[in-house]
C-alpha cells in the first residue's frame, strides 16, 4: 500500500501537467476572443505570483519589486525582437528569464544582511529606479511601433493563449519539483530559522540567493509573455505600485501554494474587470487588495492556509484509522534500526577524542561567559554538560558549533582544527547540534525535514523506523500539525540520521513528561554504537543525565567545576553546593 502511494506521488504530477495542457487547449477553443485575452493576462500574473510565492512565501523575504523582474524579461524580449536575434520568441523568452535571474541575484547580494522594513525599502527602491529608467528610455522598438513577433505556430490570440498555458504548466511543474527538492526545503528552513538552517550544513546565503534567482526568473518569463501578448509593452505595466499590489496579493492568497498562485492570478484579472463592468475606477482594485492583505497579515493566516487547514483536518481523521496498524508494522523493525551491530568493535580506552576543546574563552564586555573551558569527548560516548542557570552552557555550545566565532581557544574534530570554520562548514564535517528553541520549520512534512537535515539519501523504511523508535509521527505527517515537544524529537531523529561524528543535544527532551524523558534516554543510549556517533547532552533533568551519560562536565560561572565519571561528579560536594537553591535542578 505504501509503495503504491509513493508511486502515485511520482506519477500524479505528470498526469496533472498533461491534464493542464489539455485544459489549456480546450479553453483556447471554447472561450470568446476578449476572455481569451484576459486569460493570457491571468497566465502571466500567475507565473509572476509563483515566483513571488517562492521568495516571499517560502523564503520569507520581503520583495516589492517582482514586476521589475517582469519588466527586465519584457525588455530583453523586445530588444532581441528589434535586433532580429536568432532563435525566435521561445529563445528570447528563455534569455529574458536568465537575465532577470541574474538581476535577482545582484539585487539579493546586498539584501542578504537586511530584513524587514530595510529590505522592503531596498527592493522598492530598485523598483522605483527601474521604473524611472523605463519611462526615460522606453522599451526597445517602442518609438518605432515595432511589435514583438510571436512564435510561428501561435500567432493568433487563441493560439498564443495555448502557448502561454504550456509555459504556465512547465513553470508549475518546475516549481513543484523545486519545492520538494533540497532547495525548496532550504527556503522554508531559512524563513523559519537562519541559525537552524546553518546548523544542518545548509548555506543561508545560497538559500536566499537561489530564492531570489528563481523568483526573478519566473518574473522574467511573465514579462516576456506579456510582451508577446501586447506586442509593444509600456512602463505603465510595471510600476512600483503594481509590485506592491502584487506582494499584497501574494501574502493574502498564500502563493507559495501552487493552487493559490493560480487563484491569485485569477483575482489579479477578475477584480479590475468586475470593477470596470460596474463602472468603478479600476484603481479601487488596489484598495481591495490592500484591505485583504491587511486582514491576512493581522489575522495571521492567508486564504491558502485557511482552505488547506480544512483538508488537513479531514486527512488526519482518515489517517487516524490507520495509525495503530501502521505503527505496529513499523514497530516490529524500529528497534532493529538502533540496535548495536554485531560487528561493532569496542572503542579502545586510549582512542583519540572525537571532539576536543582546549582553553575556550568567550567574553561579553567585562563578563566572562566561558573561562578556559576544556573537555574531551571520546568516540561513541555520551557526555553530559550540566550546570546551574547562567553557567555558560549555551554560550559554550554556540562557540563550539561556530555561532560565536569571537572566542579564544581551539576546537578539534577528529584531530582537525575547525576553530575558524563557519557553522555550515562544521556541520558538513560532522559536528551537528540541536537548539533549546524550536527550529523545525512547520511548512515541511516530517519526511522532507528529515531528508533535508540528513543531507544524504535515506531509504523510506529506514526513515520510518527511526521516527517510530523515537516516538515521532509517520513521515507523511505535516510538521504544522505536530506539537513542539514532538518536533524536538523529530529534530533529534533527523540529526542522528545525518550520521554526525559528534551530536550536541541542547535540552533535547524539553516539553516531554518525566516518564517520556526516561524513555527517550533509554533509546538515546543505543544511538552511539549504531551510528558511530558521540553525543554531548545538555540537560536539567538529572535522572536523564544519570541514565544516559557515562561522563559529566559541570560548568559554574563559565568555568569547569568538575569533570569525570557521572557518579563521581554528581557526588562531588562542590557540584552539590553549586546546585543548592536552583529549583530546576533540585531533586
Amino acid at each position: 500500500m505504501l509503495l503504491a502511494n509513493r508511486r502515485l506521488r511520482h506519477v500524479l504530477p505528470i498526469a496533472i501537467a498533461i491534464l493542464g495542457i489539455g485544459i489549456g487547449w480546450a479553453l483556447s477553443v471554447g472561450l470568446s476572443g476578449y476572455v481569451v485575452y484576459l486569460a493570457i493576462s491571468m497566465v502571466t500574473a500567475t507565473i509572476s505570483l509563483l515566483g513571488l510565492g517562492i521568495v516571499t512565501g517560502s523564503a520569507g523575504i520581503i520583495a516589492l519589486c517582482q514586476l521589475t523582474f517582469s519588466a527586465i524579461g519584457a525588455w530583453v524580449v523586445t530588444f532581441l525582437n528589434k535586433n532580429e536575434a536568432p532563435g525566435g520568441f521561445i529563445v528570447w523568452l528563455l534569455a529574458g528569464a536568465v537575465v532577470a535571474a541574474v538581476a535577482g541575484v545582484l539585487l539579493g547580494l546586498p539584501a542578504l544582511r537586511l530584513r524587514g522594513v530595510n529590505l522592503a525599502v531596498v527592493t522598492l527602491g530598485a523598483a522605483a529606479a527601474v521604473d524611472v529608467l523605463l519611462v526615460q528610455t522606453q522599451f526597445p522598438g517602442q518609438q518605432e511601433g515595432l511589435s514583438v513577433e510571436r512564435p510561428g505556430l501561435f500567432s493568433s490570440d487563441r493560439e498564443y493563449f495555448f502557448f502561454a498555458m504550456i509555459v504556465l504548466v512547465v513553470c508549475i511543474y518546475l516549481v513543484f519539483l523545486l519545492q520538494r527538492s533540497r532547495a525548496g526545503s532550504s527556503w522554508k528552513a531559512v524563513a523559519f530559522s537562519e541559525r537552524g538552517t546553518a546548523a544542518v550544513g545548509q548555506s543561508v546565503r545560497m538559500a536566499k540567493l537561489s530564492a531570489f534567482a528563481v523568483s526573478a526568473a519566473l518574473g522574467g518569463v511573465s514579462g516576456g509573455l506579456l510582451a508577446g501578448q501586447v506586442g509593444i509593452p509600456y512602463a505603465s505595466s510595471f510600476t512600483p505600485i503594481m509590485s506592491i499590489a502584487f506582494y499584497i496579493l501574494a501574502v493574502m492568497s498564500g502563493t507559495y501554494l501552487i493552487d493559490m498562485a493560480i487563484f491569485g492570478g485569477v483575482l489579479w484579472v477578475l477584480v479590475p474587470e468586475l470593477l470596470k463592468r460596474w463602472g468603478v475606477p479600476q484603481d479601487w482594485g488596489f484598495v481591495i487588495f490592500g484591505l485583504l492583505g491587511i486582514q491576512a497579515i493581522t489575522g495571521g493566516s492567508n486564504l491558502g492556509e485557511v482552505i488547506r487547514s480544512g483538508f488537513r483536518a479531514r486527512a488526519r481523521k482518515r489517517r487516524a484509522a490507520r495509525v495503530e496498524t501502521a505503527s505496529n508494522e513499523v514497530g516490529t523493525t524500529a528497534l532493529d534500526v538502533f540496535a548495536v551491530p554485531e560487528a561493532a568493535e569496542p572503542i579502545p580506552a586510549d582512542a583519540a577524542p572525537v571532539l576536543e576543546v582546549r582553553g575556550l574563552g568567550v567574553q561579553f564586555g567585562s563578563l566572562k561567559a566561558n573561562d578556559d573551558v576544556s573537555l574531551q569527548v571520546r568516540p561513541r560516548s555520551i557526555m553530559g554538560l550540566i550546570g546551574p542557570n547562567g553557567a555558560g552552557k549555551s554560550t559554550f555550545v554556540d562557540a563550539v558549533s561556530g555561532f560565536l566565532p569571537q572566542h579564544t581557544g581551539t576546537v578539534l574534530l577528529d584531530g582537525e582544527d575547525i576553530t575558524r570554520l563557519s557553522p555550515v562548514a562544521r556541520a558538513r564535517k560532522g559536528l551537528r547540534r540541536t537548539f533549546q528553541q524550536d527550529r523545525v520549520p512547520p511548512q515541511l512534512s516530517v519526511e522532507a525535514y528529515v531528508r533535508f537535515v540528513a543531507r544524504q539519501r535515506l531509504d523510506h523504511d529506514e526513515l520510518a523506523d527511526a521516527l517510530a523508535f523515537l516516538g515521532c509521527p509517520p513521515p507523511e505527517e505535516q510538521l504544522a500539525n505536530v506539537d513542539v515537544g514532538t518536533r524536538r524529537l523529530i529534530e533529534v531523529a533527523a540529526a542522528v540520521l545525518s550520521g554526525p561524528r559528534v551530536l550536541i543535544l541542547d535540552e533535547p527532551a524539553a516539553g516531554l513528561s518525566h516518564e517520556e524523558h526516561l524513555q527517550f534516554g533509554h533509546r538515546l543510549t543505543r544511538i552511539p554504537s549504531r551510528f558511530d556517533t558521540a553525543i554531548v547532552v545538555i540537560e536539567h533533568d538529572l535522572d536523564l543525565v544519570r541514565s544516559v551519560c557515562t561522563e559529566l562536565t559541570v560548568l559554574d560561572f563559565g568555568k569547569v567545576l568538575a569533570q569525570g565519571p557521572t557518579r563521581e561528579v554528581l557526588d562531588d560536594p562542590a557540584v552539590i553546593a553549586a546546585y543548592m537553591g536552583d529549583a530546576e535542578m533540585t531533586q
